[in-house]
């Protein structure tokens, strides 16, 4: 990863943590209009690094959720 890939990555985390802390939904892309204002490619791994962490969130709850309803379901051998 390159160090620009590692920055956006890194920040993505944060702002994504402290969105949720502070019940922002638009912090993300303040940021990213704050990052792109200076650095067009930084703005693009930064989003890129928000889309996959995202993603990846989504898909743990969905996963745990199928997990949950697994365990709840009867057990219907023998």
């Amino acid at each position: 990863m390159s160090i620009v890939e590692e920055l956006a990555d890194k920040l993505a985390k944060d702002a994504i943590e402290a969105a949720d802390t502070l019940d922002d939904d638009q912090l993300v892309n303040r940021i990213a209009e704050v990052i792109g204002a200076s650095s067009p490619s930084t703005e693009e791994a930064y989003r890129t690094a928000v889309r996959v962490r995202m993603a990846e969130a989504r898909a743990r709850r969905y996963l745990e959720e199928q997990l949950s309803k697994g365990k709840a379901a009867p057990d219907r051998t023998g």
